[in-house]
């Protein structure tokens, strides 16, 4: 959210990510010698969450210390000390609810969503670090499912639904989540027969800058990415080279590191099909998009820019992680554990969470 200065310390970070980006890739590349002495390379590092039957879909990293991780059974963690321990503050009643995703400002003030039909769709919002939560909405139109939501700053951010009467439908608050309204949808395009989002990691719907956010769809004949330039009032609608033609392929995250340059992620969520072309990338804020020319090998639900870089990112899935140090264009396995969704934070911490209470943060 926002810009950040071009000081020292960030040049030191942007080098200290550099290094990273560089040793992940090396140490896929170069077998260890047996005579060399042993190298700590960077490595996810599972955290114990003390929830083994829970998915984490949703997580909002705010720091190398601080994160929140959403899932199923209506469950929200929190972690204040690196993921050493997290501590359970699930919404009371919320157990028959399944959480997608959750924006976390600080370590006491979030935002989740609950996904499904009707009035499955609910946002709450804490301010005491999840002590108590506020039900700030609840879905009454049958027709509607939401699937992700994202905010600009802490007051501006949006929530977006599934196509209703023909289009998709865009949740609007101005005051951090504590309200919110249904934006009119004249300027937004008409949806594709079968066209919907993917509740997959909670990058379906992103930002970048004040007044900027990317919806990705799929389902439909065309995998497409919609973007607004005036926080969601007007849209424009591009296809993508992802996996289309079934409503289990499509774009599933979308990853932006400035108003132009960005990276999809996705394919065909079946484990026993095939996903060519996994990985897209646009350097034009989204008016055209590019096939990697090495996609990640199979189905990727998650996308996220290294901290301060302008070339390397992580996307992962229920197969692996993969790596790009070339801005998209090539992708590079560096790790084989399942995870749904990655986040990354300014002071270079990187979280990935996923299904079997599975949480873990980049190590070196």
């Amino acid at each position: 959210m926002g810009s950040t200065r071009r000081t020292g310390r960030i040049r030191s970070g942007a080098a200290a990510m550099a290094a990273c980006a560089a040793a992940l890739a090396a140490v896929t590349a170069v077998p260890a010698q047996a005579h060399e002495p042993e190298r700590r390379v960077p490595h996810w590092e599972l955290k114990d969450t003390g929830a083994p039957e829970t998915r984490f879909r949703g997580l909002a990293a705010v720091s190398r210390t601080t994160a929140w991780v959403a899932g199923t059974g209506g469950t929200v963690l929190r972690t204040t000390d690196a993921g050493a321990t997290w501590r359970n503050v699930s919404p009371p009643g919320a157990g028959e609810l399944q959480f997608r995703d959750v924006e976390a400002f600080d370590a006491r003030r979030a935002v989740v969503l609950a996904i499904g039909e009707g009035e499955a769709s609910r946002v709450y919002r804490t301010d005491d670090g999840g002590a108590t939560w506020t039900e700030s909405f609840r879905n009454t139109d049958p027709k509607a499912f939401y699937d992700c939501l994202a905010f600009f700053d802490h007051r501006h951010g949006l929530a977006m639904s599934d196509p209703v009467d023909g289009r998709f439908r865009i949740l609007s608050t101005g005051d951090g989540g504590r309200t919110w309204k249904v934006l009119p949808d004249g300027g937004m395009p008409a949806a594709q027969e079968g066209e919907a989002g993917f509740a997959a990691s909670g990058q379906c719907l992103v930002t970048s800058g004040p007044k900027d956010v990317w919806l990705a769809t799929g389902g439909a004949a065309r995998a497409r990415v919609l973007h607004s330039a005036d926080r969601g009032r007007t849209w424009t609608a591009t296809d993508t080279p992802l996996p289309a033609g079934d409503p289990a392929r499509g774009v599933f995250a979308l990853a932006f590191r400035d108003r132009a340059h960005g990276l999809a992620v996705g394919g065909d969520f079946r484990p026993d099909q095939p996903s060519p072309n996994a990985a897209a990338r646009t350097s034009d804020g989204g008016r055209t998009w590019r096939p990697a020319a090495t996609p990640p090998p199979a189905y990727r639900s998650g996308v996220a820019w290294l901290p301060h870089s302008r070339t390397a990112a992580l996307a992962v899935g229920p197969t692996g992680t993969d790596l790009t140090t070339d801005a998209g264009r090539t992708w590079r396995t560096v790790d084989t554990g399942s995870y749904d969704t990655v986040d990354c934070t300014r002071d270079h911490g990187c979280w990935a969470a996923g299904e079997k209470g599975r949480v873990a943060r980049l190590e070196q």
